[in-house]
């Protein structure tokens, strides 16, 4: 094939050369326009090989199969019970090693349910016609003095107050207990005390000649105090026995003399007024020991912290409030009754108190006889010299104080040495009766 071309001087001149589509294509034609389009075969047969690989991944078996059944299951709950509150559990005595008294008042509320309600029990034990009946009939022993007498039941009868008769049923020694409650129920006043000035108002219930021996209105918190302790003694509380109503009156006329500030019963009137409060609140602990009155439950722990705030630091009790050091055998004895009880209760007592008591005594007491001093080491009973009806007493009666204070407060007053040595020395020295009247000659 001839191509046509022109020289230099515009002379056409015939190409001999064929034409690019008249060229019959080569193997290396071939191979070199395959070799120009290469990577993007590359690239086509990874994707192909990639779309291969997820094609053989895809679990072809398990989309031919039948859905699996699912088999729900109705859980039926039953109906929730009612929520039933546990048992109370028994309150464990209170650690005395944690009480602080730091205040005579307490927080509690006071309740709204009438006194009566609670202190009036018409279901006491015994007969009310005879009241040696049960539940105080039984005989017993005092070891620590060695005379006879029971002394009650539970940690009450180691103080000496707690239920008991003096002998068998129709003794004369029941026969005179009972001679003498008569007496005190006769002469209670109709609101409940007992008045040392006009108790002989009372006298013609008993068809008997007019009593004499008045006393002072200013002791009636004392004297109430130490009458309830006689029928207590025999297991009237307020809540049983054939005198209950006798010491439910006289309970709750001690109640309503007390300070609601302070917690003192009575007033300090007299100069001698912390021994009316001690004899009052020891009355209300011997009550409250056996009846747990919620009602009476607050004026009675009162009437134990009025105790301890009136006790000289580190020692004992006289007769000031607040204190200036002062002690003596007899107001203290009174308090560490007191307290003791309170104690045995259930309620709040310093434990400072009952030591600081007993080491007053421990102070006064002659390790080599076992007699007790009044206000120092060796001294008499106080009896004011000047009167000519009480001379100054030359007995034990502050020996039997400190004795009773040892078995109180004491854990194991039998095996106290001391206890013996107060014992002998009373049982040596009795008191004789003074024919005069003005009491006994110790």
């Amino acid at each position: 094939m001839q191509h046509a071309r022109h020289d230099t001087h515009g002379v056409h001149i015939e190409s001999s050369l064929p034409k690019p589509w008249e060229v019959e294509a080569t193997f290396h034609d071939t191979l070199y326009d395959w070799m120009g389009r290469a990577p993007w075969l590359g690239i086509s047969g990874a994707a192909h090989l990639l779309l291969f690989f997820i094609l053989m991944a895809i679990p072809w078996d398990k989309l031919t199969r039948e859905p699996e059944q699912i088999i729900v299951t109705q859980v039926i709950v039953p109906e929730e019970l009612p929520f039933e509150e546990p048992p109370p559990e028994e309150e464990e005595p209170p650690v005395e090693d944690d009480v602080e008294i730091e205040e005579p008042r307490l927080v509690e509320e006071p309740t709204d349910e009438p006194i009566e309600d609670e202190l009036v029990d018409t279901t006491a034990e015994g007969d009310p016609e005879d009241p040696l009946d049960a539940p105080f009939e039984e005989a017993g022993d005092n070891k620590e003095i060695g005379i006879g007498g029971d002394v009650g039941g539970g940690k009450m009868g180691n103080r000496g107050f707690g239920r008991g008769g003096g002998g068998p049923r129709g003794s004369g020694i029941n026969q005179a207990i009972v001679a003498g409650l008569e007496w005190l129920k006769e002469h209670q006043s109709p609101d409940g005390s007992w008045s040392c000035e006009g108790f002989s108002a009372e006298c013609g219930k008993l068809g008997s000649t007019i009593c004499d021996g008045a006393g002072y209105a200013t002791h009636d918190v004392g004297v109430t105090g130490l009458a309830l302790l006689a029928f207590l003694g025999m297991r009237n509380t307020t809540n049983e026995g054939p005198y209950s109503d006798v010491v439910r009156r006289g309970i709750l006329w001690l109640r309503a003399e007390q300070d609601p500030d302070n917690g003192l019963i009575g007033n300090r009137a007299s100069h001698e007024f912390l021994y009316d409060h001690a004899l009052a609140t020891l009355a209300l602990c011997e009550n409250y020991y056996y009846t747990k009155s919620p009602q009476l439950k607050r004026a009675t722990q009162e009437a134990l912290n009025f105790i301890a705030l009136a006790r000289n630091d580190y020692a004992a009790w006289r007769y000031d409030v607040p204190e200036i050091g002062d002690n003596d055998t007899s107001v203290t004895g009174w308090m560490l009754f007191a307290l003791s009880a309170g104690k045995d209760a259930g309620l709040k007592v310093d434990p400072a108190a009952l030591e600081g008591g007993m080491s007053w005594i421990d102070e006064v007491t002659d390790p080599a006889t076992g007699r007790v001093g009044y206000d120092g080491f060796g001294s008499l009973s106080s009896r004011t010299p000047a009167n000519e009806h009480y001379p100054r007493e030359k007995g034990e009666a502050m020996t039997a104080v400190g004795m009773l204070c040892r078995i109180f407060v004491s854990d194991d007053p039998e095996n106290d040495p001391i206890v013996r040595k107060h014992a002998d020395l009373l049982k040596r020295t009795p008191p004789v009766w003074d024919p005069e009247g003005f009491g006994c000659d110790m």
